[in-house]
């Protein structure tokens, strides 16, 4: 047992694993508890809830890597998904052609993206703190949202949209197809492309980064810039979702996606973190969620819960650190 466990920690690391076996403890515990939670139709459930804040966690991955946050990610994703519904209603809304959801997807990928570049230009060329830029973005985009929709919500688009978010690909939802692609681009990203090198340097030391010959301006910048693009792509994923759209939608993700790649094993000072443990830290908390949600709880719990998991997992952490420097 002992030999099978090491060679499993050695094929997958010890953070992988760990998380793979709390969540089948998870999945146990609530099986034996609520007869639905392992029928077809929750588990559907989780595969379409799950795309739209795994997309929003990857877009505040890579700044976290680099020892900053994103605090714009919902309200970029909203503003890109309000640019995709303007270009339908101004070409029909429910009749719209394919050719104006196209370049609709073209303009809100724009739009984010956009709000990325401006972050990441202020952040590495002006030098301000990640959280004021990101804080100050997060406002810009709500209040020029809310003039936009006058706090209302935009709804009414042609019926090819709503497969994107409620459709199935070979038997596979949708939405969780296109968050495994996003999740795959960014591993490769991560692990084997110089731009990911340079994101790890950055977030562990930026000066030694830069008197390595990392230009770590380019790299803040292309951060935040990647991290608006996927804002947006998780915006059109909402939008098709839930048939609507506005300023507020996933307003609480923001801490949601901080707690996912916390619990995945991301420093929260930068320099570490990998995307598969945060793949698994958001299909527990997609789990936690849907298991109470069966056993009657009250979605403020969930949320009480994940934040216990956070204080948790920062307390056996720091056990953690001391018993190993004991060791040595």
């Amino acid at each position: 047992m002992t030999k099978t466990y090491q060679k499993l920690r050695d094929l997958f690391g010890a953070e992988v694993l760990g998380l793979a076996l709390f969540l089948i403890a998870v999945i146990v515990v609530f099986g034996v508890l609520s007869p639905r939670f392992l029928s077809g139709a929750n588990v559907g459930s989780i595969a379409f809830q799950l795309p739209e804040l795994g997309l929003l966690t990857l877009a505040m991955l890579v700044p976290i890597l680099t020892g900053g946050l994103n605090l714009a990610i919902t309200f970029t994703a909203n503003i890109s998904g309000l640019t995709l519904a303007w270009v339908l209603q101004m070409n029909g809304g429910v009749d719209a052609p394919t050719s104006a959801f196209v370049i609709g997807v073209i303009a809100a990928i724009s739009v984010g993206t956009l709000a990325g570049f401006v972050m990441g230009v202020v952040i590495a060329y002006i030098g301000a703190h990640p959280i004021l830029v990101s804080l100050a973005m997060m406002i810009f985009l709500r209040g020029l949202g809310e003039f936009l929709t006058h706090g209302g919500d935009i709804s009414g688009f042609p019926e090819y949209v709503q497969p994107i978010g409620h459709g199935y690909f070979v038997g596979i939802p949708i939405p969780l197809l296109i968050f495994i692609v996003g999740a795959i681009v960014w591993h490769v990203m991560l692990s084997r492309t110089r731009h990911g090198f340079a994101a790890y340097m950055v977030g562990s030391n930026i000066q030694a980064a830069g008197y390595s010959g990392i230009h770590t301006k380019r790299t803040l910048t292309l951060v935040y810039t990647l991290s608006g693009t996927m804002c947006a792509i998780a915006g059109i994923i909402m939008l098709s979702r839930f048939n609507s759209v506005r300023v507020g939608h996933g307003e609480a993700y923001i801490l949601i996606t901080v707690l996912a790649c916390f619990l995945g094993g991301v420093d929260p000072f930068g320099g570490f973190g990998r995307v598969m443990p945060v793949v698994l830290a958001l299909i527990i908390l997609q789990v936690l969620s849907s298991g109470l949600n069966l056993l009657g709880a009250n979605q403020h719990l969930a949320t009480a819960v994940w934040g216990l998991f956070l204080i948790g997992v920062m307390v056996i952490r720091w056990f953690w650190h001391r018993f190993a420097q004991k060791q040595y």
